[in-house]
């Protein structure tokens, strides 16, 4: 009974920060993300990757000796990819809407938030957009 009672006081967004697939590609095994494909998808260059992560431009490797920093930001970045790829369900509508400037983040196109170091801001976006549509 106790166990029901806090289940139905859990709001249905608490899981609203995982994407629900990945039919992009943009992780493989353990949860790593999948470094070319997110890059591909936002049209990032190595100096966009080391300004929007924080990791020096002579750091930048997608190699075992990646930086956990680095790996960290890019599997941030694939799961807002993920969670608007959940929406639209379509690749192309999905890497649009992260290269058009976007009037509700100020003209901003949402892959220049996440290289201005805006992901948290991008994210709850997204997570609020989410939840107004279902």
């Amino acid at each position: 009974m106790r166990t029901q009672l806090i289940a139905s006081r859990t709001p249905p967004y608490i899981f609203s920060s995982i994407p629900v697939s990945d039919e992009l590609g943009l992780f493989k095994g353990k949860g790593l993300p999948n470094y070319s494909r997110v890059k591909d998808i936002l049209g990032y260059t190595k100096e966009d990757i080391s300004i929007a992560s924080g990791v020096p431009f002579g750091s930048i490797r997608f190699d075992k000796k990646i930086p956990v920093e680095l790996t960290e930001r890019i599997t941030e970045w694939a799961t807002a990819i993920a969670l608007v790829h959940d929406f639209f369900k379509d690749e192309n509508k999905t890497m649009l809407w992260f290269k058009v400037p976007n009037p509700l983040l100020g003209d901003v196109a949402p892959r220049d938030m996440i290289r201005f170091g805006r992901y948290k801001k991008l994210l709850k976006f997204i997570q609020s957009a989410l939840e107004e549509n279902r």
